[in-house]
């Protein structure tokens, strides 16, 4: 199976550069994952869609202003500003320990192991500054970075760091984006996203108080989103492509509502794309060390790489909302690998070309701050 199986043709005008003005204001084509039949409905439809005891979980991860404009140590140039000459550009990926992060670096080829940098405010303020050691080089422009320990370190990333925003938007980030590329259950002590969980940017109080009032359960898993599920694709072959690993936790509370569901034969319910990734990673760890028919989950923290393709099996998740994603991203192989019925792998992929095409032609909106799909 080739990469190029999963192209599709966007016009770069479909591509949503804001968010809408109301954050439950997005379109949602649902897709029937039997017939690969598709409808035009709106987000704030998805309750009436769902059934009571359907149980939906979500990725409380925050997104941490993990884009920092900094320095070499020993340059005399403006800092924490985009553009200048001479200006080092970090996005933290993963935090390793305390003090270690994974990083993309650009220029890559000026910052090598044994260098210094330094990340700071205009007014230089003790506060406000980060220091940081390149400890290790790897492949396109990824370095680990040993920050200063310093007790306040999300405070001071908080000041100095850019949201970041992906690529495509082709913008700085602004003062809106800091609330709105943020879901709003993120939980305050769950920071370590690079990127939004976007299908989750939909929601709102009054979205879960109606879910709520349905009968609908909720619990949350936490995956820290990283190169895992954003990174490009450098492969043609799919069999050749390796995701990075991301960290995440599997909270008791959950665990007990999955097993739970399972038993009693009710729908789980994925928000969105990492909350699919993590669900099926524990999955498959629960089911290697038991038998396929009695396996649990327990609750535990880990790191997941796990890539769902067409032909995949999965164990847990039978209906899943996500935003529409790049062209042969290894997200569109994930929704295409859902949508397929197991006998059929590139009936899953066509079925949701198909979706695609049908999006493009009534101009839906596309990526993180666009519209939204329901598969069941």
């Amino acid at each position: 199976m080739r990469v190029s199986d999963f192209h599709f043709h966007l016009p770069p005008e479909l591509i949503a550069k804001h968010p809408p003005a109301e954050r439950d204001a997005a379109r949602m084509l649902t897709f029937d994952r039997a017939t690969g039949q598709t409808a035009d409905r709106y987000f704030r439809d998805l309750p009436d869609l769902l059934n009571p005891g359907d149980l939906v979980i979500f990725n409380d991860s925050r997104v941490i202003p993990a884009r920092l404009f900094g320095r070499r140590a020993g340059l005399r140039t403006q800092t924490n500003s985009p553009g200048p000459s001479g200006t080092i550009e970090v996005l933290l990926t993963e935090q390793l320990s305390s003090t270690d992060w994974r990083t993309l670096v650009k220029p890559a080829r000026k910052v090598q192991p044994g260098e210094t940098l330094l990340f700071s405010a205009k007014a230089m303020q003790p506060e406000t500054t980060l220091t940081a050691d390149v400890m290790a080089a790897g492949d396109r422009g990824e370095r680990t970075l040993r920050f200063q320990d310093t007790p306040d370190f999300f405070a001071r990333l908080d000041a100095l760091g850019h949201i970041p925003l992906p690529p495509y938007l082709h913008r700085a980030d602004t003062a809106e984006d800091r609330a709105r590329y943020q879901t709003v259950y993120a939980d305050p002590a769950q920071p370590g996203s690079a990127a939004a969980p976007t299908a989750g940017l939909h929601f709102t109080p009054a979205i879960l108080h109606r879910l709520d009032e349905r009968g609908v359960e909720t619990a949350t898993v936490t995956l820290h989103v990283g190169l895992g599920t954003f990174q490009p694709v450098h492969v043609e072959d799919i069999a050749d492509i390796h995701l990075h690993a991301e960290h995440y936790t599997l909270p008791a509370a959950t665990a007990d509502a999955i097993n739970r569901a399972r038993r009693e034969g009710r729908r789980i319910v994925a928000v969105g794309t990492t909350t699919v990734r993590t669900l099926e990673h524990c999955a498959r760890e629960a089911v290697a060390r038991a038998s396929a028919a009695d396996w649990q989950l327990h609750p535990h923290s880990g790191s997941t790489s796990i890539f769902l393709r067409p032909g995949d099996t999965f164990q847990l998740v039978n209906a899943l909302l996500t935003n529409f994603h790049l062209p042969e991203s290894t997200l569109l192989m994930l929704v295409s690998a859902f949508a397929a019925q197991r006998s059929d792998p590139q009936q899953g992929i066509a079925h949701v070309l198909a979706a695609y095409r049908h999006a493009v032609q009534q101009q839906y909106r596309f990526f993180s701050y666009g519209d939204c799909m329901f598969l069941q």
